[in-house]
């Protein structure tokens, strides 16, 4: 099973962390890039789209969701 990597991450002006494997920042690195968005702004945009559920799951989520659209 793949260690989690912790990045820290400033939202709304709040620094915060987060795990993922490293296969979820590759996948959500290409997001990034494709979106023309840094890796904040990425996950800045994922946070304001997550309702309730937990920021990582709501990566993840993002994540899996870019790749099944490659």
């Amino acid at each position: 099973m793949a260690r989690l990597h912790k990045r820290s991450i400033l939202l709304a002006g709040h620094a915060t962390s987060m795990a993922l494997e490293p296969e979820f920042w590759s996948v959500l690195e290409a997001m990034a890039r494709t979106e023309d968005l840094s890796m904040a702004g990425l996950i800045a945009k994922v946070d304001q789209q997550r309702g309730d559920k937990p920021l990582a799951s709501a990566c993840r989520i993002a994540a899996l969701a870019f790749a099944g659209r490659r």
